[in-house]
């Protein structure tokens, strides 16, 4: 038997949960986010199901937004708790099969498993998840997770009956496992050459106009590129990881260790704009010692703090300044939050800060305040 690498990722999750309680929304326009009540600003969609997304409702949107273009649409509040309970129930369902689990998320994970038939170890997995849980999943095969979490995107596709992407061919999509797809080295060449360097897993748009800059469009551009223009360009470790990308390399090791968080963030969209600084560095400082406070409590020390401000115009720069010593004061991570934002230039109302903090590695001890 061979090892492979499974990606989970469940389907409109959020919106699948609301619906389970709510059997009735069933085959209905569902946006999720906020308060639930589409007339209050600032609120921004966690979810949309599918019906909602062909009025091209999308998460991260603004729920006004989503109510222009849906106004038919049912909207609901987030409901965390219930989200993390249904998570649960999921990742128990995974675990009771004979193979490793980790979970990166509500709604998706990795599995690890020696099979001689990876396509039956998927279509099992999702049965028994629909049979607990009455949700559905997708799941991608590869041989890696680069390749494992690229392929759930075809699986999702294939549920659906259409092309994964634009110009894929209906072979790309075996009809014999609806939502389920395998992308190994034996095919990626022949699925991912012709596609366009965003469709790869970690390249958003600003990395793609960076990439496009150096003459790189597509994956197979990206395989194919020199290795120290790369590196020249993004970085030894960044440009190195750019080129493994671009040929489908990616880490093969799953484990049910949980990942140790490396920092913790707190943010807050306002319900007017910030103009004056005293009011931004007053709500800065709130947010700073706020965060300081979470952190404090479960032990950790802080090396670095992040500020993040976005402006009326979705802007959104983000600047750091490491500590000269590592710190659980709350004051310390206040004022050095007010110095970092001397960096910015707040000509602009802002809609939105937030402060996130870099933890100090556990043999650094932050100094005894009492001497």
């Amino acid at each position: 038997m061979s090892w492979w690498v499974l990606h989970v990722d469940m389907d409109q999750f959020i919106a699948a949960v609301e619906i389970r309680r709510r059997p009735e929304l069933r085959g209905l326009p569902v946006v999720v986010g906020g308060s639930g009540d589409p007339t209050q600003p600032r609120q921004v969609v966690a979810t949309a199901s599918y019906e909602a997304r062909e009025y091209g409702v999308h998460s991260g949107m603004p729920v006004r937004a989503a109510y222009k273009k849906c106004p038919q649409a049912v909207f609901l509040p987030s409901d965390p708790a219930a989200y993390e309970a249904a998570s649960t129930e999921v990742m128990d369902t995974l675990r009771s099969f004979p193979l490793v689990v980790e979970v990166w998320g509500w709604d998706e994970c990795f599995v690890g498993a020696e099979t001689d038939d990876p396509e039956q170890l998927a279509a099992d997995l999702r049965a028994a998840v629909q049979a607990r849980t009455s949700l559905t999943c997708s799941v991608g095969i590869g041989d890696n997770k680069t390749r494992a979490k690229l392929a759930t995107t075809f699986a999702k596709h294939a549920r659906s009956h259409a092309a994964p992407f634009e110009g894929a061919s209906t072979a790309e999509a075996p009809a014999d496992v609806p939502g389920v797809y395998r992308l190994t080295g034996a095919n990626w060449r022949e699925v991912m050459d012709h596609r366009p360097v965003r469709e790869l897993w970690g390249i958003g748009s600003r990395m793609e106009r960076n990439l496009n800059e150096l003459g790189v469009f597509t994956v197979a551009d990206l395989a194919a590129a020199d290795l120290d223009v790369l590196r020249k360009r993004f970085g030894p470790k960044m440009g190195a990881w750019y080129a493994a990308l671009g040929r489908g390399l990616g880490d093969t090791e799953v484990t049910d260790v949980p990942r140790e968080p490396v920092s913790r963030s707190r943010e807050e969209t306002f319900p007017e704009d910030l103009i004056d600084r005293a009011d931004v560095e007053k709500e800065l400082r709130r947010i700073a010692i706020h965060v300081t406070r979470d952190v404090v409590a479960e032990g950790r020390t802080i090396q670095r703090i992040w500020v993040k401000v976005r402006f009326i115009s979705f802007y959104t720069p983000i600047k750091s300044r490491k500590l000269p010593e590592v710190t659980q004061d709350p004051e310390v991570v206040a004022t050095t939050a007010q110095a970092v934002l001397d960096k910015f230039e707040l000509r602009r109302p802002i809609r939105l800060l937030g402060v996130r903090v870099e933890f100090a590695p556990p043999d650094d001890v932050a100094p005894d305040p009492s001497g």
